[in-house]
């Protein structure tokens, strides 16, 4: 053979290989980045199409995208609760999952629509009308970016003002969690702040435990407040101690009191007799109030919200419930 030919034989074929290497290489960091999830939150409820759009929306950008549900069934309007869920769950998922919330009663308003990257590494695409406040205070702020709407919207969407998490939301988060674009491609970078929500956080000053209602264990109406386990050991209220708890709710400039009483802390419900209250840690360690049997949300028309504050300290036996 020819050495001449066989050296440019090899040339050809080094030269194929470096780049096919590459090519594979590129190949195997995009699906990589491709891998991250897509997790859907909005108050629309599954009784139309309109949650089934956004997922063919998502589907549309990326056919290998893995769609997941956190819940489509946030009250409507209700902007805390979605912050909630979001928090409840967030941290349960892998770093790089893209949360789209639509929770969104000023659509079609001059309210920004943003994408939140945590110091954990997830992301959140959403109208910044306070549906981030938990997200941000728990998992820190690592930038925020307004959506491009020039850029990353449906396309034939523009005449469209009420269907953002269809048009918007939905098709930006996919395109993020795909790897069709990067985080810096979403928008402009905006100050590391968001809309907050005001509530009642944690507290222990002059032995009173302090916090909000965030959310209710809806299916068996129990009382779940933002007070930690560690925040309740900092007390010093001991189990099988007793506790005084009272419940408000603020109403426009007015606190109005809805429950006040005594209970023992225990460790779950069949410590007390049916019908009879107790304080209990759940499921996320926060101190909780139930009913032995029984809805303590229906009995004594208690909810939840930013709105929604429980106060506690531990009181002498003789405290009648």
């Amino acid at each position: 053979m020819n050495k001449t030919f066989l050296a440019a034989a090899l040339a050809f074929f080094s030269i194929s290989s470096v780049a096919n290497t590459g090519t594979q290489q590129a190949v195997s960091s995009e699906q990589t980045f491709a891998k991250n999830a897509l997790v859907l939150q909005t108050d629309f409820s599954l009784k139309d199409g309109a949650v089934s759009a956004m997922q063919g929306v998502a589907f549309g950008v990326d056919r290998d995208l893995k769609m997941f549900n956190l819940t489509h069934e946030i009250p409507a309007y209700n902007i805390w609760e979605a912050a909630y869920r979001l928090y409840q769950t967030a941290t349960y998922w892998p770093q790089g999952t893209v949360f789209v919330s639509v929770v969104d009663p000023g659509v079609g308003t001059d309210r920004k629509s943003v994408v939140l990257k945590t110091k954990t590494g997830h992301y959140f695409v959403t109208p910044d009308n306070g549906t981030l406040t938990l997200v941000a205070e728990h998992l820190g702020i690592e930038s925020v970016r307004q959506i491009d709407e020039q850029t990353n919207r449906l396309e034939g969407s523009e005449k469209s003002y009420t269907f953002h998490g269809r048009d918007v939301y939905a098709y930006t988060g996919a395109r993020l969690a795909s790897g069709k674009i990067r985080f810096e491609e979403v928008g402009q970078e905006l100050e590391p702040k968001v809309v907050e929500i005001a509530y009642q956080r944690p507290t222990f000053e002059d032995g009173v435990l302090k916090g909000n209602i965030p959310v209710l264990d809806i299916q068996y109406g129990n009382i779940w407040t933002n007070i930690s386990d560690t925040l309740l050991e900092q007390s010093g209220i001991k189990k099988d101690g007793r506790v005084c708890v009272e419940i408000s709710e603020k109403v426009g400039e007015e606190v109005k009191v809805r429950y006040s009483g005594a209970m023992p802390y225990k460790s779950s419900f069949g410590d007390v007799e049916t019908g009879r209250p107790l304080m209990y840690l759940n499921s996320l360690l926060n101190v909780s109030f139930a009913l032995n049997m029984d809805s303590f949300a229906d009995k004594y028309k208690i909810k939840s919200g930013a709105e929604w504050s429980v106060s506690l300290k531990s009181c002498e036996k003789k405290t009648a419930e």
